[in-house]
């Protein structure tokens, strides 16, 4: 990769690039990432089940780690995520086999909290607090969750209030998928302005930005952007990948992407970028979802014995052609 430029420094005047890394990808893709990202998130390892297996232990060995090389090579870490309906640990919600009262889950959420901001404190320069809770249609307004079910809808507002009392430097963010679409993004919009309007420090909103050679249309992209803006939020693009398949597209035969569907992607990715590039004085940060294609999350979601190439580096780490149209706008 000597004749390639660094990603991150192409960008380094507009937001930060940055990685989900996971314990594999930290060591075997080490050269990549630290060649071309100056940001890192913990794919799953600091996500609640993982964190906090059981009420009386923490296992923080592998995101210590994580947290020790982004502090070696002068990377900064976005704290992902406290709060979320999905991969939190079973024992949160229940006592002798019972659902708990809402105060006992409130006393949880605030020691989870607690916990872990204290530990890297000073240390993430944001946190994705609460993950998830809009529902892309228009009615219900929230998910459905054991956290809705027990504490009702303010336990939003208190995972903000807790992380800033836990940590009052760190920048806090909601974070949420399909953030692009119209009716979606109309309800993170009143969500955060409905928080902003109590003073409840929520400082961004996070947009996952898992989207692929067909969707999302350019012009919600950047109406949404918009919308979020005027709330005085910063943004991040949190989770950025672009599948080879439109979602509906349920494929298996495919061992490797075709010239076109390339193609296609390097399009996607220079008319995303430039997007970004446009309101970067609102974006400050875009990491991208995994490192390079040998590993991603998509592989085999949502349809299984599938495998999937969403990266800007291919199997081998070699750049593809849309890294060399993004570096180049």
């Amino acid at each position: 990769m000597a004749n390639v430029p660094s990603l991150y420094k192409q960008f380094e005047d507009y937001f930060k690039i940055g990685a989900a890394i996971n314990k594999r990808t930290m060591h075997h893709s080490k050269d990549t990432i630290l060649k071309h990202f100056n940001s890192i998130t913990a794919e799953n390892e600091m996500k609640f089940e993982n964190l906090h297996p059981k009420e009386d232990e923490y296992t923080f060995s592998i995101s210590d780690e994580m947290v020790s090389f982004a502090e070696q090579n002068d990377i900064g870490v976005r704290g992902h995520t406290l709060v979320w309906h999905n991969q939190t640990s079973e024992w949160l919600f229940k006592k002798d086999g019972k659902d708990i009262d809402s105060s006992t889950l409130d006393q949880r959420m605030k020691s989870h909290i607690e916990t872990v901001l204290d530990r890297y404190k000073g240390k993430m320069y944001a946190w994705d607090v609460v993950n998830e809770v809009v529902l892309d249609e228009k009615e219900p307004f929230l998910r459905p969750s054991k956290w809705l079910d027990i504490l009702g809808e303010e336990f939003i507002e208190k995972a903000f209030i807790y992380a800033h009392e836990a940590d009052p430097s760190a920048q806090l963010f909601y974070n949420d998928y399909n953030e692009s679409a119209p009716i979606k993004s109309e309800k993170i919009y009143q969500l955060v302005k409905g928080l902003k309007e109590k003073e409840i420090p929520v400082h961004g909103i996070g947009m996952q930005a898992h989207w692929n050679i067909v969707d999302p249309q350019l012009d919600d992209i950047k109406r949404a952007i918009e919308k979020y803006a005027s709330l005085d939020v910063r943004i991040h693009v949190t989770e950025m990948d672009v599948s080879m398949f439109d979602f509906e597209d349920r494929r298996t035969d495919l061992t490797e992407p075709d010239s076109k569907m390339l193609e296609l992607q390097a399009q996607r990715y220079e008319q995303f970028f430039k997007i970004f590039k446009e309101y970067h004085k609102h974006i400050d940060s875009v990491t991208l979802w995994g490192v390079a294609d040998n590993y991603t999350w998509l592989d085999n979601f949502p349809v299984r014995n599938r495998k999937n190439w969403p990266m800007l580096f291919d199997e081998n780490h070699e750049p593809k052609e849309a890294f060399w149209r993004i570096v180049h706008l």
